[in-house]
């Protein structure tokens, strides 16, 4: 599901979210615009074994073309990681301004330009900037926990954007998402309550997690980190919404009919 557009008008404009976007979105262009753009994602990134261990020896496996009796072909070699460019525990919030491709970083760019702004008038300007990196730091850690040996740099706001769609879901429980729904062949456009579209998201990502602690390939994603942001996102919202910590929420608010209607 490719969200669109929620039904929640903020009341005051979202710098800090803006901010974020565009950081994130440098960031990725110096990645791929440098010559040096990327040995940021094993300098700057998160490597789990290199956190539990800052002194150890962390070897990269890379793919190598080579040539074979029958064509080109791919091997494996193994190499030393580049030395982190800053204390290994500071990439656990370094990671999540970094991005692995262009459908990487639009798709958490969108969806944290679709959520992001309501949670920031919520939160207010400050609350959210702390809020988002403390997700951030808390979906690394969450992949650290899970996968503590491993020598994959991990990078992505991922697990920061899902601790926002997580606040999300217990900020406006009644909010509702256009929507663009793939069904078999057909694309369709639904209005879709949002703890329903957050709620497939969220089983989507525990289903996966769970399979990789299972045993099964995570195919380079980090699966736990998108449940712990998420999580840590519920909690924080919960407890400010309880203890009427964060500001109240927006009052106007379109139906889901006249929502409907207004982009037919």
């Amino acid at each position: 599901m490719i969200p669109l557009r929620d039904n929640i008008p903020p009341r005051t404009f979202p710098w800090v979210n803006y901010t974020l976007i565009l950081v994130s979105t440098l960031a990725f262009l110096i990645q791929v615009g440098t010559e040096d753009g990327e040995q940021w994602i094993e300098r700057l990134g998160m490597i789990p074994a290199r956190v539990v261990d800052p002194d150890a020896v962390v070897e990269i496996v890379e793919p190598v073309v080579i040539q074979t009796p029958f064509g080109m072909g791919v091997s494996q070699k193994q190499r030393e990681a580049l030395p982190s460019a800053v204390t290994p525990w500071l990439t656990l919030l370094t990671c999540i301004f970094l991005h692995g491709g262009w459908m990487h970083v639009i798709g958490n760019l969108w969806f944290l330009h679709i959520f992001g702004d309501n949670v920031e008038d919520r939160f207010g300007h400050l609350g959210y900037l702390i809020f988002y990196l403390l997700c951030g730091v808390s979906a690394s850690a969450a992949h650290l926990a899970t996968d503590p040996g491993s020598t994959i740099p991990t990078i992505g706001a991922s697990g920061a954007i899902a601790g926002v769609m997580g606040a999300y879901l217990i900020l406006y429980p009644k909010a509702v998402v256009f929507s663009l729904v793939p069904i078999v062949f057909i694309v369709q456009m639904m209005v879709i309550p949002a703890p329903i579209f957050l709620g497939i998201w969220f089983l989507l990502q525990f289903l996966q997690g769970t399979a990789i602690l299972g045993g099964a390939a995570q195919g380079g994603v980090a699966w736990w980190a998108h449940i712990g942001g998420f999580l840590v996102g519920v909690t924080i919202a919960w407890l400010l919404n309880k203890f009427h910590v964060a500001r109240p929420p927006v009052q106007q608010r379109r139906t889901k009919e006249e929502y409907l209607s207004s982009y037919l």
